[in-house]
């Protein structure tokens, strides 16, 4: 299981004061308001940060770190996640699963026939969808429902599937 999850990404800055704007990666954006720090994945570091103020823009969070007063000293930050620590998370209700937990997770059939390999989820709207990997070329679409999806097990690592008659 991943330590750090990641909550958004620094798409460009906001202003001259030293804001940034961010594309939210989770699925509740009103969690940045309650959220008190962040860190911030440079590719090199991973440096701790202090969230100052928090606005909303469209799609995007407005977020001011406090110590970052000026448009230089954010602007090298493009493109770098922002991530959480597991003990700032939103909690998960039942049947709620984080997506870095289950990528990779081994799928089996109702039958315990191993079927493929976990490789993304597919945010849609109305259900997720899991990109589920067969072989390195092959890979099959599943929806995230439960006629589908039978059992998931974050800590063995394993999605039991039921094939619904036209999905492969």
């Amino acid at each position: 299981m991943e330590d750090l999850l990641q909550v958004g990404v620094i798409t460009q800055t906001h202003g001259i004061r030293g804001e940034v704007k961010v594309f939210p990666t989770t699925d509740d954006v009103n969690r940045f308001k309650k959220l008190k720090k962040v860190l911030l994945d440079t590719g090199k570091e991973t440096l701790p940060l202090e969230i100052q103020s928090v606005k909303f823009l469209k799609q995007f969070v407005i977020l001011k770190f406090k110590g970052y007063d000026d448009i230089n000293q954010v602007e090298r930050y493009r493109r770098c996640p922002l991530l959480v620590t597991r003990e700032d998370a939103v909690p998960l209700e039942e049947d709620e699963y984080f997506i870095a937990d289950m990528i990779g997770m081994e799928v089996i059939t109702e039958d315990g026939g191993y079927f493929g390999t976990l490789k993304d989820v597919i945010s849609t709207g109305a259900n997720d969808v899991y990109v589920i990997s067969r072989n390195s070329r092959d890979e099959v679409l599943i929806p995230a429902i439960k006629e589908c999806v039978l059992d998931i097990d974050v800590k063995a690592g394993r999605m039991k599937i039921h094939l619904m008659d036209g999905l492969v």
